[in-house]
């Protein structure tokens, strides 16, 4: 029999478990790996979009009036896209609303910085026409199970456009701030991290400083998360930390973060954010708070959880 491909073998093992309603232990058995080995190819299955879950649930449709929310949010414009209950397509459905969104602002000569996220790394995907323009990542390689990493996602927008690319050959976080002061001299970093000081557009993504709902939570100690807490913070952007009234917060990540600052993205003259989820809506109060969100894709779950915020303070008024 002839040797199939990862893909392939994950493909199949979707169907035995999804459709063909087979036990982790029958397919185990059919293709010689453990039953821990079939739980964790069905995870990168999903997480690779080979397999697609979606539950539609009649009558639970909702609507939101995205210009009254931007209007309300103070934001230039919000982009609301519909949510659904598998991960890797509500990421891939937002990354679709970014790719557009980048694709309307991009004009030709503009520097456009980016950051990473999951998210972000899709929307890249989605990109299929840019002028030449000048781009910057804007945060040190993080990377992620089932997604790319910063490089990678910088390099396909330089070839879209056909512009200059400034990459930033460094990790997110590092151990010490000595170590990071020191990287931060390296020329070629250097060069990054200045080109953030001139930035026509960015693109980032909005995390909230608690478990689960931000990646670079999951890269720290303890007492790096506890640091940050204590000191207020509520939301992560490219590694920043922001508090509830929109303050940088100077943790101890801050000075082990390589990364655009939130002055850099305050001088941004337009800033493309993305959050999903309702339990990041005070994240994303925190960064529209600090002047870093002008425009905002977001899912409707949390998109009707800022509505409510609003109407609610709206009325107290």
């Amino acid at each position: 029999m002839p040797e199939i491909t990862h893909e392939e073998l994950l493909a199949r093992i979707g169907q035995a478990y999804y459709l063909d309603n087979h036990s982790k232990v029958e397919i185990a058995n059919e293709h010689g790996i453990s039953r821990f080995q079939v739980a964790r190819f069905l995870d990168e299955a999903r997480a690779e979009g080979i397999v697609h879950i979606e539950i539609r649930r009649p009558g639970a449709a909702v609507e939101v009036d995205a210009g009254a929310l931007a209007d309300r949010l103070g934001l230039h414009r919000v982009v609301v896209v519909k949510s659904v209950d598998d991960d890797f397509r509500q990421r891939d459905l937002q990354a679709q609303a970014v790719a557009g969104e980048l694709m309307s602002a991009a004009r030709t000569g503009m520097t456009i910085g980016i950051s990473w996220s999951r998210t972000l790394d899709l929307a890249a995907r989605h990109v299929t026409e840019l002028p030449k323009c000048n781009i910057v990542q804007l945060a040190g390689a993080l990377p992620s199970a089932g997604g790319g990493n910063p490089l990678e996602l910088i390099q396909r927008l330089g070839r879209v456009g056909g512009g200059r690319t400034w990459p930033m050959w460094a990790p997110l976080v590092v151990d010490s701030a000595a170590t990071a002061s020191g990287l931060r001299r390296q020329p070629e970093i250097a060069d990054a991290m200045s080109k953030a000081d001139s930035l026509d557009l960015a693109v980032v993504a909005i995390g909230a400083w608690a478990p689960n709902l931000s990646t670079v939570w999951e890269r720290v100690d303890n007492a790096v998360r506890q640091d940050g807490i204590a000191r207020g913070a509520v939301a992560e952007c490219s590694g920043r930390l922001i508090a509830a009234d929109g303050t940088a917060v100077a943790a101890e990540l801050d000075a082990r973060t390589l990364s655009v600052t939130v002055g850099q993205l305050q001088g941004t003259p337009r800033v493309i954010a993305v959050a999903q989820g309702a339990a990041r809506a005070d994240a994303v109060r925190a960064c529209i708070a600090a002047g870093i969100v002008h425009t905002l894709v977001l899912d409707e779950s949390l998109a009707l959880a800022l509505q409510s915020h609003a109407a609610t303070q709206g009325a107290t008024a």
